[in-house]
């Protein structure tokens, strides 16, 4: 069996992760050899200044640095390395000083994708292994992030893509700030938001009709180990796991109205999610409610996955 060893790294609004992986592009298998996350909150404040904040920029840099041994580890070299950044760093006015900072620690030039690319990167990554009678096509696939969701739907490849400015992140900040206990005004507004987004979001791309509706990234991973009450979080437990509108429907009722303190007391919680997990469970319920799913499959593999097989020759 010929692979390639590659190390993708995919930087968004909440969270930095890296993926280890060797590629097999004859049988589209990837073996991964280390998966990790690091919460960084790189979009800390984008929505209300338009600048990535200082701190948040030291927290990213510090990952990249604790990210380049691990790969240096590996043995892979920056030919096969590829860094993407989504969403915060499309909005910033001072991106140059985060695209010198990664280029200096880790030997490449962030590639700043657009909406659309993320879109396509989130559909490849989330189905490539989908073959076979259990997770029929076609798919509408959605990347809900800290700052935007991408909308994809395809089969073997895209038809139509969208990518949106609703997250986890963006809509704890604009909408439900400090509060601990959003006020029944601020869901509301939150759930408006979200439904004039998706309306933006339906004008390219079909929402209802799809087969086999395929959720990715922290918060929807994070929703399914709550449903399945979870000791922690297991990765081989929620990957391709299914989770019903009406158990999704609970748990969003559930975390808006639980203290933080309740909520970082769920044993799957990461700590990073603590504080925008009820914003993200919000906006999964309409997703759902909009596209009359009755589950949506869990993905582990997301656009982490479409950026590693992009290095594949």
């Amino acid at each position: 069996m010929s692979t390639t060893r590659v190390a993708a790294i995919d930087c968004g609004t909440n969270s930095i992760r890296l993926l280890v992986a060797d590629l097999d592009p004859e049988t589209g298998e990837i073996t991964d050899l280390d998966r990790r996350m690091i919460v960084n909150r790189l979009g800390q404040g984008v929505d209300q200044t338009g600048r990535l904040h200082p701190d948040a920029l030291a927290r990213t840099f510090a990952a990249c640095r604790e990210y380049q041994e691990i790969i240096s580890g590996f043995g892979v070299g920056p030919e096969r390395l590829r860094f993407v950044a989504t969403s915060a760093s499309r909005d910033a006015e001072n991106s140059d000083e985060y695209v010198k900072g990664v280029r200096d620690i880790l030997g490449v030039e962030p590639e700043v994708v657009s909406g659309e690319e993320e879109a396509h990167l989130s559909f490849v990554g989330a189905t490539k292994e989908l073959t076979g009678g259990q997770f029929p096509a076609p798919y509408l696939v959605f990347d809900l992030g800290g700052g935007s969701t991408e909308f994809v739907l395809g089969t073997d490849d895209v038809q139509a893509a969208r990518s949106v400015n609703i997250g986890c992140v963006r809509l704890t900040e604009r909408y439900f700030g400090d509060a601990e206990l959003p006020s029944e005004e601020q869901v509301a507004a939150a759930r408006a938001h979200v439904r004039a987004e998706l309306d933006r979001a339906e004008e390219v791309v079909p929402l209802t009709g799809a087969a086999t509706l395929v959720g990715l990234a922290g918060t929807v991973t994070t929703v399914s180990a709550i449903a399945q009450g979870l000791p922690g979080y297991d990765s081989a437990a929620i990957h391709h796991s299914r989770v019903s509108r009406e158990r999704v429907a609970e748990i969003a009722r559930e975390l808006l109205a639980a203290t933080h303190a309740e909520r970082a007391a769920i044993p799957s919680m990461h700590p990073g999610r603590v504080d925008v997990i009820a914003a993200g469970a919000l906006e999964l319920l309409e997703i759902m409610e909009r596209t009359g799913a009755a589950e949506v499959v869990v993905s582990e593999h997301d656009i982490l996955d479409g950026i590693a097989w992009g290095i594949a020759p």
